[in-house]
């Protein structure tokens, strides 16, 4: 793969400090930190302000509030989150991210998100 993440794939001890932010903009950056064809760990940094747009995905999600404070929006529910929080998205439900003070959320996804690395999925 040209853009460096297929040494990644299936790699069973990952340094951070050995990979790159990607800018997402809007106060946002991601850094896939580890997956496999099934099962893909990211986390994503904010700044206050930043939000991570209304969407929805045929994933399954969980994400721990690392640090920061967020509003998460999951279908219809708004809640506030603060660091060492958790929260579960079905798939294809709709939600986002406020963030209310810098902060950074660990998403897992079911299976991999091959949108964030370029492959296509069945």
């Amino acid at each position: 793969m040209s853009n460096g993440m297929e040494d990644l794939k299936g790699r069973e001890f990952v340094a951070d400090d050995t990979l790159s932010w990607e800018d997402l903009g809007g106060g946002l950056k991601r850094k896939i930190m580890a997956y496999d064809d099934n099962l893909m760990l990211v986390k994503v940094a904010f700044e206050k302000g930043g939000i991570g747009a209304l969407h929805s995905h045929f994933h399954t999600q969980m994400s721990y509030v690392e640090s920061g404070e967020f509003e998460i929006t999951i279908g219809e529910e708004k809640k506030v989150l603060r660091k060492g929080d958790v929260y579960y998205i079905p798939p294809h439900i709709v939600h986002g991210a406020l963030c209310l003070s810098d902060g950074m959320l660990v998403d897992v996804f079911n299976p991999m998100r091959g949108d964030f690395v370029n492959v296509q999925q069945s």
